[in-house]
């Protein structure tokens, strides 16, 4: 029987990277993709990190109740929603899944497929390195916007607090001083459970 291993951590600490690494590396582990009504952002696909959806069609699945968790973030581009629906991408008898999400959704989750099933893997890098990597992220986009790197920014800093993390019992971080090092304690963990 799979668990479903979440991916979390403040915006530009590396966790899409190693999303990424791990699920090229080892086929045998699946991706869970999320939705999104945000606009896709340059070299991003449709299916890859995100399924982006408009509002229209996040309500629908509303009301049909395949809606695990969402989020919305009151952006400077107005309201994007984000969130994790029951449609069909989770067959726990196929091994086990990985999945980007926040604190929030790591609860809700937990929540929906029950603890045993859900496992958080926090990832952490310093506070320079994730504003150096969102800066030059965003100087890649045709409109760059600053304000909105310095909103996540803070925002992380509120949602990823240490008291959110113990309430949620996440006291073991993985620290991305280097992608190998942290893919590999990122796949041992996947391998022992934990």
């Amino acid at each position: 029987m799979g668990r479903l291993f979440v991916f979390m951590g403040k915006s530009a600490s590396g966790k899409d990277t190693l999303y990424g690494e791990l699920l090229a590396r080892y086929p045998e582990i699946h991706a869970v993709i999320p939705y999104t009504t945000r606009p896709i952002r340059e070299g991003e696909t449709d299916g890859g990190a995100y399924y982006f959806v408009s509002e229209d069609k996040m309500r629908r699945m509303e009301k049909e109740n395949r809606i695990v968790e969402s989020r919305c973030y009151q952006t400077v581009h107005g309201p994007w929603y984000y969130f994790t629906a029951e449609d069909g991408q989770i067959d726990w008898d196929k091994g086990d899944f990985v999945l980007i999400s926040t604190l929030e959704g790591f609860e809700k989750i937990s929540r929906f497929y029950g603890a045993d099933k859900v496992v958080p893997l926090y990832i952490e890098v310093d506070d320079m390195t994730r504003i150096e990597r969102s800066l030059k992220r965003e100087k890649e986009q045709k409109n760059p916007c600053v304000s909105e790197v310095c909103r996540r920014f803070l925002a992380d800093e509120k949602d990823f607090s240490e008291e959110n993390l113990k309430r949620l019992n996440i006291t073991d971080k993985i620290v991305n001083d280097s992608v190998e090092n942290a893919l590999r304690e990122i796949f041992l963990r996947i391998k022992s459970g934990r």
